[in-house]
């Protein structure tokens, strides 16, 4: 990992979690693996605090423990788990747009708490709900419970792995092995189906008397579903989020049926396809018109003739696969994701060198490899200029030059250099960069904070007292007069500090969205 992504890790960290789970963090990733003596030591806290610290982060799977070869158990952070938190809203966003506001409360409270019992997330995102719902209405909690139970099918949650009945440890070992069955990974517990009438809070065992001891702690059931917990899928989200960037491609490329039915085919093998396989599982074209929409309708012709036209498109995100039952078909995955990935790269060189040097980056993709005097001819640009554009794109490492000697003593008189564009190279260079964006975006969105931090206290104390003078019913004209003590300067302030930190997180956000395509390109290309 880079010196920026660590950065980057750190002031996420410290910025959601504190400076002490923040130190502990960042000197795991900076250092490697460590045992707990050794980072109390060496980060100068104390025993209890690292101890606290890193019971956070396994609780959110920032760090992960093992087994040293001598006994002893020695701690890691999984840095590229930390740098997800800059995809949060987007998961947020997603379970919302597929399942409303109980969908997203469900993914906020994982996110925010790593692990935890479906009983207990029902329980308080039933609650929450609760609290902001309109009067005289009301929502079951078997409609939560639903909506969770509909995450699980999806495969959007999954179990947590946990110490098995069976599982003892292994000799010489001084940590527990944790597994989940693959049977067992989407199963519900019992007694959490939505139509269940079982209270699944927790109930008290005994009420309490006036004669009882109040210093007593209140002896509580344990949940129905006591022992299983639940977690984010990230791996199923990255695919939810890579097939629509697929879809909109598709979308813009062809039109809006021819979107339609790459998401059909998309969404009937979502579940069934690895996350990280190159093509889809095939689909037949009756399976595809029975699961197409009603709204637009499209008759089997019609479907034929997008699917034909999806099939000879130059950029191949749609082959056929055979002819039986009426023609069965995939969807390319890693060639989308690929021309998805040079799309963005190139767009990175238009914006920073200008029309033509992009059309020298994409004669390079097109032919590989290339002279300067064929990039002058086939790009049709000026010899001077071209060659200040090559150069200026090989100093920034997004061109690459290969020399070909025609004599052993590689003499540049008698040597062919030539141009060629080393994708994931470039691709690695464009992610690093990217990361250093959100670092400096995070840096300044903490900067406005602070020079602005007078005015938003003294606005967030106003807020308190006009909100709790309205819940003791107190009159507009009470309530007025608390909110006129912001003056119209400070007012100014603050929206212009609202307006900037508006700007600042939509920039990470696309920002976030190219690192999402560099990222997946570079896994795809790995595993191929």
């Amino acid at each position: 990992m880079s010196v920026t992504q660590c950065k980057l890790g750190s002031l996420l960290i410290k910025d959601h979690y504190g400076e002490v789970v923040e130190k502990v963090c960042t000197y795991l990733v900076e250092h490697g693996a460590r045992a707990l003596g050794v980072l109390a030591k060496e980060t100068g806290l104390q025993l209890e605090q690292v101890k606290k610290a890193l019971t956070v982060l396994i609780q959110l799977g920032h760090v992960e423990y093992g087994c040293h070869k001598r006994g002893f158990v020695e701690y890691s952070a999984r840095l590229d788990r930390i740098l997800l938190h800059t995809r949060y809203p987007s998961y947020i966003y997603c379970a919302k747009s597929l399942y409303g506001d109980a969908g997203e409360l469900i993914i906020e409270e994982l996110l925010q708490n790593g692990h935890m019992l479906m009983s207990e997330v029902v329980s308080k995102v039933w609650q929450r709900l609760m609290e902001v719902v309109e009067q005289n209405k009301f929502v079951e909690e078997g409609t939560v419970r639903q909506k969770c139970v509909d995450l699980i099918s999806t495969h959007f949650l999954q179990r947590a792995p946990a110490v098995t009945n069976n599982s003892e440890l292994k000799e010489g070992s001084a940590t527990p092995t944790l597994t989940v069955p693959e049977e067992e990974m989407y199963k519900i517990p019992k007694g959490m189906a939505p139509d269940s009438k079982i209270n699944i809070r927790k109930r008290k065992l005994s009420e309490t008397g006036a004669d009882e001891n109040p210093l007593k702690k209140k002896k509580t059931e344990p949940a129905i579903d006591e022992g299983i917990y639940w977690g984010v899928n990230f791996d199923r989200f990255h695919q939810y989020m890579r097939d629509q960037v697929i879809v909109a491609a598709i979308k813009r490329r062809v039109d809006e049926n021819a979107a339609m039915i790459v998401q059909t085919m998309l969404r009937i093998s979502e579940v069934t396809t690895s996350c990280l396989a190159d093509v889809t599982n095939p689909v037949a074209t009756n399976e595809i018109f029975e699961a197409l929409p009603k709204e637009p309708a499209i008759d089997q012709s019609t479907l034929n003739q997008y699917l034909k036209i999806l099939v000879e498109d130059q950029t191949e995100f749609v082959s056929k696969y055979s002819t039986s039952g009426g023609g069965m078909y995939v969807v390319n995955i890693y060639k989308a994701v690929k021309e998805l990935c040079i799309a963005s790269l190139g767009s990175t060189v238009q914006e920073r060198f200008g029309q033509k040097s992009y059309r020298i980056f994409k004669l390079l993709l097109t032919k590989k490899y290339l002279e300067q005097k064929q990039v002058e001819d086939f790009a049709l640009i000026p010899a001077k200029e071209a060659k200040e554009m090559l150069y200026k794109m090989f100093a920034e490492q997004l061109i690459s030059v290969q020399e070909i000697p025609r004599t052993p003593d590689h003499a540049p008189s008698r040597t062919f250099f030539l141009f060629n564009v080393n994708a994931d190279q470039v691709c690695r260079n464009i992610l690093e960069r990217s990361y250093k964006s959100i670092v400096n975006l995070f840096l300044r969105r903490n900067h406005e904070t602070q020079n602005n931090k007078r005015v938003i206290e003294k606005s967030q104390r106003v807020e308190a007292i006009a909100a709790s003078l309205q819940s003791a019913g107190a009159d507009d004209a009470q309530t007025a007069e608390i909110e006129d003590m912001i003056t119209p300067a400070e007012a100014a302030q603050l929206k212009r500090y609202k307006d900037n930190i508006s700007k600042l997180e939509k920039s990470e956000i696309q920002v976030d969205e190219a690192i999402f395509i560099l990222k997946l390109y570079l896994e795809y290309s790995k595993s191929c």
